[in-house]
């Protein structure tokens, strides 16, 4: 074997030339706004875009007078001067502001990806920007935090629970948390809590801040293509623009050519958040990105937030923080005295009144505008999960995040199970989808094959326990499904399969070099790998001629190529030459096959199968748990350890990486270990059984033994053991009589 599994393939142009054509592709795609017209402001000296007039850029030739000729004519009774607009009055060129910045100030230098773009920007590209050039994986789960952009305490106890809560929904499901990326208000908190996760642990969350530009504090620093720049995180107190957040690890900064005004990233966020929320988060699973709404204080505009995500298409489930202020203490009162069609009675609308008037500073007319919106809310309120703390039974913040997107798709038993696989949270399955017990009303084929090929060990474990029948999920193409995923642990078969795919005849390679990417794998595969690794006269069931007879009436229509392409069609040799006695037996065989029964597809032991496909695949956690369940446990072991054993071996004679060799090492130790702590067992149980269990003949490992499987594996300590020196002592002195009456067989 020769693969070279982890290889980068490398293309034939100069690195300088790939930087290039990347940063034409980011400059082509990409724009920034610029004000090229000035218009008087309620402010002199500023232009209606809000930079000052003496430092503005850009400006059109004759702009400046013509602007001020519109703006006299005013007081004339002529036509007002039409209104500041980006569309009209901001020019689009290239965005000249793209790299990484460097977080100064602190012990530890914090870096993040960043980018200036219009405020128009496609969804679909920023995506690819952020998938392909940024390194992304695709989120499970998108947590966009929303609330109060002035800064505000929160209680220590509250503060410390909702950074927790965030940060462990965000890592144990691989979520990206999208917030509005400048230090201040609710962004703040959720900075703070970030550096708290990054100061105990390692892996860094994914956290992307979406600003506008123009409220951005030391922009200029940050202009640059493809740089690597410094920028200073203190704020000065004097401005009114705002610093970047040193613990966000991305950054957009949105432009619609104003300064000091926020609003250019509103529309850009809610687009690249309902683009995200539409991609599947893997091909397996039919299900988008979940996303979710969380709320943390907020004035007004929160308010129009919550009810905007409540009335998307599908609506966005939100989380409210009780107890955080102003705005989500609003909606959290709503919610906990409105009935279910959302109407509250006379006395609560009284006190909502009286208590937004109070909160946002309003008369009776601005408060009862905030409050039909907070009623409207209110329509929805089962979107609406609110977290309280402290209340007796109350769950945390992280699991209040995931039970919304739960109820808040409305999605079936197996849609919400897709989610839970997802995120890796069989405590939500468990606790959440999985009430009805061992009646869980629905089929678990299709949960049990997701949990398989994304190795969810403790998924397989709980659908195991409320019904699903394993003799009835695995049946032949389900098997080669699993064969052929490329997804989970990395796994060297494919190559292991082109290297031992050979002619009966002359042992030539059916293919020179790599398989065909499409190529997919048969039984008929698996069965040629297993007798390469497992070695001596092994046969195994895929490659006998009972096997092969069924698979070709199952699906020579198919792949009519595949057993031809091994030349396997037959046992018997002679080709052309045989009798026609024997031809017609073969024809009486494969009538007697009913194709439509689907028992005639499946496995008598299911859990072997599985076994084997795991250690294959090289799932070590999937091949134990596997190995603990079936039959012949023993066996099972020995065969385990000998596949990994002789994995190993092929992988040391490639050219993989050499960590690959000693994982596999290490797994043939384990199962080996396993495989002599039974034997110690049985022997230390009944010393006449153990020695039964090493010389029965397995029908299902090619009549082997365990002591001739132990011989193969060279599990030197199984061998050496009591129970077997005994057996082989016995053996050579003459003092068994082996034979059919006492049941011992050696191999």
């Amino acid at each position: 074997m020769t693969p070279n599994l982890f290889g980068v393939i490398l293309t034939s142009k100069p690195r300088t030339s790939l930087l290039q054509a990347h940063k034409a592709w980011i400059e082509k795609t990409f724009q920034k706004r610029e004000c090229i017209q000035i218009f008087p402001s309620k402010e002199p000296n500023r232009c209606s875009c809000g930079q000052v007039v003496n430092q503005h850029v850009a400006i059109i030739p004759g702009a400046t007078t013509r602007a001020a000729e519109e703006a006299g004519q005013i007081g004339q009774g002529a036509v007002p001067m039409e209104r500041w607009s980006v569309l009209k009055h901001t020019q689009a060129t290239p965005t000249d502001t793209y790299g990484i910045m460097e977080f100064q100030g602190g012990g530890h230098v914090n870096k993040a990806m960043y980018i200036r773009v219009a405020y128009d920007s496609k969804p679909d590209n920023m995506l690819h920007l952020m998938v392909k050039d940024w390194q992304l994986e695709l989120p499970t789960l998108l947590i966009s935090v929303h609330g109060g952009l002035q800064n505000f305490d929160l209680q220590p106890k509250l503060k410390q629970v909702f950074g927790k809560g965030l940060i462990q929904a965000a890592v144990t499901t691989g979520a990206w948390i999208l917030t509005g990326g400048v230090s201040t208000g609710v962004i703040r908190h959720v900075g703070d809590a970030l550096k708290d996760h990054s100061s105990k642990s390692r892996g860094k969350v994914c956290a992307i801040g979406i600003a506008p530009w123009g409220i951005v504090e030391n922009k200029e620093d940050l202009i640059g293509r493809d740089v690597t720049r410094p920028y200073q995180a203190m704020s000065n107190p004097m401005s009114k623009l705002s610093v970047l957040n040193n613990s966000h690890s991305h950054f957009i900064l949105a432009d619609n050519g104003t300064q000091g005004k926020y609003g250019a990233e509103v529309r850009l966020r809610r687009q690249l958040e309902k683009h995200i929320s539409l991609q599947k988060i893997n091909t397996r699973l039919g299900q988008g990105v979940p996303l979710v709404c969380l709320i943390l204080e907020g004035g007004p505009n929160v308010i129009s937030i919550v009810l905007e995500s409540l009335r998307e298409d599908p609506p966005v489930p939100v989380v409210v923080c009780d107890g955080s202020g102003r705005a989500s203490d609003i909606i959290s009162f709503a919610h906990r005295y409105s009935e279910d069609d959302g109407l509250v009675s006379d006395s609560v609308k009284d006190q909502l009144l009286v208590t937004i008037q109070k909160t946002f500073n309003y008369n009776r007319g601005q408060a009862q505008q905030i409050f039909l919106m907070v009623l409207e809310c209110m329509k929805k309120r089962s979107l609406i999960t609110v977290f309280r703390m402290g209340s007796e039974g109350q769950q945390d913040i992280e699991m209040s995040i995931l039970t919304a997107l739960l109820k808040g798709t409305n999605a079936s038993a197996p849609d919400q199970l897709s989610l839970a696989l997802a995120w890796n949270r069989v405590d939500i399955a468990r606790s959440q989808i999985f009430v009805y017990g061992h009646h869980w009303p629905m089929s678990g084929s299709q949960a049990m094959m997701d949990a398989l090929v994304l190795d969810r060990v403790d998924f397989v474990k709980l659908l195991i326990e409320n019904g699903v029948n394993i003799h009835h999920f695995l049946t032949i193409p389900r098997l080669e499904e699993l064969y052929n995923t490329r997804l989970g642990p990395t796994n060297t078969l494919h190559f292991v399969v082109r290297d031992v795919k050979k002619n009966n005849d002359d042992g030539c390679l059916v293919f020179q070099g790599n398989l065909p990417p499409d190529y997919q794998i048969t039984l008929i595969d698996i069965g040629l790998v297993l007798e390469f690794l497992m070695g001596g006269a092994y046969r195994c069931n895929y490659t006998r001629k009972q096997f092969r007879t069924l698979y070709n009436n199952l699906y020579g229509l198919k792949r009519p190529k595949a057993l031809k392409m091994l030349g396997l069609e037959d046992d018997e040799p002679g080709g052309k030459g045989k009798s026609k006695g024997k031809k017609k037996k073969k024809k009486e065989e494969e009538i007697d096959i009913d194709v439509d029964d689907p028992e005639v597809s499946r496995f008598q032991y299911p859990f072997h199968e599985l076994m084997v496909w795991a250690v294959l695949m090289k799932r070590q956690k999937m091949a134990l748990f596997l190995w603990k369940r079936g039959e012949e446990a023993m066996a099972k072991a020995l065969v385990a350890c000998k596949l990994y054993k002789a994995m190993a071996h092929e992988s040391s004679q490639s050219e993989l990486v050499d960590d690959i060799f000693q994982d596999l090492e290490n797994n043939s130790k384990e199962f080996g270990q396993l495989a002599y702590e039974l034997l110690d067992q049985s022997y230390k149980h009944d010393e006449q059984v153990a020695m039964k269990l090493l010389t029965y003949q397995l029908k299902n490992w090619s009549d082997s033994t365990c002591l001739k499987l132990a011989v193969a594996a060279k599990h030197r300590d199984f061998i050496a053991h009591t129970c077997s020196q005994m057996l082989l002592t016995d053996m050579w002195m003459g003092c068994l009589r082996m034979g059919k009456r006492n049941g011992f067989k050696v191999g």
